[in-house]
């Protein structure tokens, strides 16, 4: 399998979509000519022509709007907000319009709808370039919303995503574009290139929506993470020396249950850690989940390790970041409790 940065896969991603389905269109601000911002649609105009991958003016409200009409009539946007800070003025038209389709026309239509939009910080984007925004999607009905970890998922779950025939919100964590981050922003990043998960099946993979996967087993913590956070929690478990299990979500919405039930019913102790800010968090619904169903089977409080309540800043990114020295001590905590 060839190797791959995230971009790439994600690139591939809707190349093999827009080769296999001809109603499949890329739009948004720069994407066309000059490929997006973080050049995850470099070519594809080249490719499929500019009536199938094409630039847009610099309004929010109107690419999504577009792609809400063009999916009632049976086309499949794949559409990229060139920030995840920038949605707010689509949000709208993705929470009115997007989601409730379906319902409000008792299944005669439908939205297939993908958003993708670069997440979180860690490339010193400041206040309004590193938002992770998931818990506003995760709590509207009639979204999916997903948040891949690494080039192999990023492809499967896109691939998916575009073949859903309901809207899903596609987080891609940006600091994680060109290689994995485990926190530690002082030593040499990996490149993909030399990393496991760099590898990319060529040509129609999926990843199923709604499925976690087991990073690292343990048996006597878990983490719950989600996107650039579950390297960090990899990295945390190794300097803190605990026997942790890694649980990567993936999709936040739909949600596997199961995956995290078994996994805290089997270590007793839970971690949840996210980039997004504390309160009122999606890590606020896991832990809630993780006292309704395994309730008699902790054997300590459920912590939760997230950015400060703040606006991102930018002078001081490092102790906004929920890095490993922050996951570690929660990890030695719930130990000792």
């Amino acid at each position: 399998m060839p190797r791959m940065t995230m971009i790439e896969a994600i690139r591939d991603a809707m190349d093999v979509s827009m080769g296999r389905d001809e109603n499949v269109v890329v739009f948004g601000e720069d994407v066309g000519y000059f490929g997006g911002v973080f050049r995850c649609t470099a070519g594809l105009q080249q490719k499929y022509g500019s009536s199938r991958c094409f630039d847009t003016p610099i309004s929010e409200l109107g690419i999504v709007g577009v792609a809400v009409g063009m999916a009632a009539y049976g086309l499949r946007p794949c559409v990229e907000i060139q920030f995840a800070d920038y949605v707010y003025p689509a949000y709208d038209q993705i929470v009115s319009e997007a989601a409730r389709i379906r319902y409000r026309s008792a299944g005669q239509f439908t939205c297939p709808i993908v958003i993708r939009m670069p997440t979180g910080g860690g490339i010193f984007g400041g206040q309004t370039h590193s938002q992770s925004p998931e818990a506003l999607f995760t709590h509207v009905s009639g979204l999916k919303v997903v948040v891949p970890s690494n080039p192999q998922d990023a492809k499967g779950l896109l691939i998916s995503a575009i073949e859903d025939p309901d809207p899903v919100i596609f987080l891609e964590p940006k600091r994680l574009y060109n290689g994995p981050f485990d926190g530690h922003h002082d030593r040499p990043v990996t490149p993909w290139s030399k990393h496991d998960l760099g590898d990319v099946a060529a040509d129609h993979v999926t990843v199923p929506l709604g499925k976690a996967v087991t990073r690292r087993e343990g048996s006597a913590v878990t983490i719950l993470a989600y996107g650039t956070m579950v390297h960090v929690a990899l990295a945390a478990a190794e300097d803190a020396g605990v026997d942790a299990e890694v649980i990567d979500l993936r999709t936040l919405l739909p949600l596997d249950l199961d995956a995290i039930t078994a996994s805290v019913k089997k270590t007793g102790r839970c971690v949840v850690v996210h980039e997004a800010t504390m309160t009122s968090g999606f890590g606020a619904e896991l832990v809630a989940l993780v006292q309704e169903h395994c309730f008699y089977h902790l054997e300590a409080p459920v912590a939760r390790v997230a950015g400060w309540d703040t606006p991102y800043p930018h002078a001081q990114e490092w102790d906004y970041f929920p890095g490993p020295a922050r996951v570690s001590e929660a990890l030695r905590a719930v130990m000792e409790a």
